[in-house]
């Protein structure tokens, strides 16, 4: 707090109904104390806890979520922790790449007989995220927003979302043709398809208000010109955008449909 001695950090903590959320009851009939700074959600299974609402926490101008739920093994629908833990670990990453500091997104386990451990967890996370201050520290409050808005498209499509639920099943069980996947390889991949699908949406984000040419969409999204034209050949041929116009020499581009 020495940086800052009048921030107050706002936390949003998604705490599974089973143990975690048992366990936040248990804190406070037991009155161990902690801070006032986390808002919790109650969520049946820390397994339903969705990267979109997380990156909807941020969005809202949030300084930290945490993810609780039930240690491993005791998940009350036997699976859903580990879901969690690959979608969070996932996104967890990929806040670097937004701009966002990975460490403003925690997760844990608490069993509902865990009250004092719940509320070391949010003390320790408060603390954390009252030393390196607010969102708004991260990046201009305008360039956050749209890579937010860009990270959770990302995350919405039905190909990004099924490349992360079915981690956990090609990994242990192996495709259909029953051949196991590398993890490390797995997780090249899955990088590697998120991050273009980020790219696209940042730049479909930055002509979506006026046309640009390819080497202003570069400097504004800071991508190279083969980087923005290879990724503007496709959204072309897949109908997201289109040449509107000539500038100089130069084609200029829209996104189709505003």
């Amino acid at each position: 707090m020495s940086q800052h001695d009048d921030f107050t950090p706002q936390i949003v903590g998604f705490l599974c109904n089973w143990c975690s959320y048992a366990g936040a009851d248990l804190a406070g009939i037991s009155r161990f104390q902690y801070p006032p700074t986390l808002t919790v959600i109650r969520v049946m299974c820390s397994g339903r806890v969705e990267p979109t609402m997380v990156l909807d926490a941020f969005l809202r101008g949030v300084d930290g979520v945490m993810v609780l739920g039930c240690h491993p093994g005791d998940c009350h629908y036997l699976t859903g922790n580990y879901y969690a833990e690959i979608r969070m670990k996932t996104l967890q990453r990929f806040l670097d790449v937004v701009g966002v500091r990975p460490e403003r997104l925690f997760l844990d386990w608490v069993s509902a007989s865990e009250g004092e451990r719940f509320a070391s967890l949010v003390r320790g996370f408060t603390e954390r995220i009252a030393k390196i201050g607010s969102l708004s520290r991260d990046l201009p409050h305008d360039e956050l927003r749209t890579r937010l808005v860009a990270a959770r498209e990302v995350f919405s499509q039905h190909r990004m979302r099924w490349l992360i639920n079915r981690e956990r099943e090609l990994l242990e069980d192996g495709n259909v043709f029953g051949e196991t996947v590398d993890r490390d390889e797995f997780d090249t991949v899955k990088f590697e398809a998120l991050v273009k699908e980020y790219e696209k949406n940042r730049i479909l984000l930055s002509i979506r208000e006026k046309a640009l040419s390819v080497e202003e969409i570069a400097q504004t999204i800071a991508l190279t010109p083969q980087e923005v034209l290879r990724h503007l050949i496709f959204l072309e041929q897949n109908g997201f955008v289109t040449v509107s116009g000539i500038a100089g020499v130069r084609p200029i581009y829209r996104r189709v449909g505003g």
